[in-house]
């Protein structure tokens, strides 16, 4: 039976391969690579497979570019679980405690602070609350317990410490391990090792791909921004480069803003997609602004201009 005939009139499934229709006490699997038809046996499947094989990579292909090229919803950073704005790309904007692996903004962590002082309390975490370790034995130890939890965001973090402490295979071991609980930070980071054969890691184009393309399903704008390099550059398709871009840039990833502005000089994109884009690239930086985050950050430029004049 051909792939197209695989329903049944009265649109009752079928069986691809010997016909036999859904009933109570035949249940039907569907293939898990195109997810288009279904088969009753796996020996039914098997002898399917040469007829099938061309049709279900074409769509499998078709299905990963689907989700590829979907907009996400946020940054792979997500909200900051106090004030719920985005996150802002620039990690040192942003600050991960031990005790519960969440990331708070820098406007969230001062108001703490003010809070904490104005009402003489000790410093503790602004999500969980959890006091501030007294030493750096007492923040280890927390670090530790979430990473023994399995907490995929305190193993990404745990094999950026080892790896600061030169123990580069251990901290190929942690990324590992958060890539394959779901970080998306992981998957990025472990990219950027195989592009590179760093950390005992082999230089490997076809999982350093892989690795980004996790990362840009997950929302990471730089994964996506060099995934639209590798598109450009390696496989030459400027059309696939651009729709990453896009993405990327719609997130507020700058590089690829200037990317588009190439393509647009090159003549791969048009001027009205590149003005959306830009507005896009603008309002997902403003969406990450507040009068905390402002006030931070002015006081920070005031703290470093005072440095530069002593």
């Amino acid at each position: 039976m051909s792939a197209d005939n695989n329903n049944a009139t009265d649109d009752t499934p079928c069986c691809a391969s010997c016909g036999i229709a859904e009933v109570d006490e035949i249940k039907l699997k569907k293939c898990n690579g195109c997810y288009l038809i279904r088969y009753c046996s796996v020996e039914c499947q098997r002898d399917h497979r040469p007829q099938h094989k061309r049709a279900c990579k074409k769509r499998a292909v078709e299905l990963r570019d689907e989700l590829l090229f979907k907009q996400p919803e946020s940054s792979h950073l997500g909200d900051c679980p106090i004030c719920c704005l985005p996150l802002p790309l620039e990690l040192q904007k942003s600050t991960m405690n031990s005790c519960c692996s969440k990331f708070i903004c820098n406007g969230c962590y001062h108001a703490n602070a003010i809070r904490e002082m104005e009402m003489r309390l000790g410093n503790s975490c602004p999500f969980c609350r959890e006091p501030a370790p007294s030493n750096d034995e007492e923040g280890d130890k927390r670090r530790m317990k979430r990473v023994e939890a399995n907490n995929p965001v305190a193993l990404c973090h745990e094999g950026v410490e080892q790896y600061r402490k030169g123990d580069n295979t251990k901290a190929f071991e942690y990324y590992q391990k958060a890539a394959e609980l779901g970080d998306v930070e992981a998957h990025y980071k472990l990219a950027i090792l195989y592009k590179r054969g760093l950390l005992g890691a082999e230089k490997d184009i076809r999982k350093e791909i892989h690795h980004l393309e996790e990362a840009a399903i997950g929302g990471h704008p730089s994964a996506r921004f060099l995934l639209g390099r590798e598109e450009l550059l390696n496989n030459l398709n400027a059309e696939r480069a651009v729709k990453h871009w896009i993405i990327s840039a719609s997130q507020g990833q700058n590089q690829s803003i200037k990317a588009l502005m190439d393509a647009f000089k090159g003549g791969f994109i048009s001027k009205e997609v590149l003005e959306t884009t830009i507005r896009a690239h603008q309002a997902a930086l403003d969406a990450t602004k507040s009068p905390q985050r402002e006030a931070v950050e002015k006081s920070r430029e005031e703290y470093d201009n005072q440095k530069r004049v002593k």
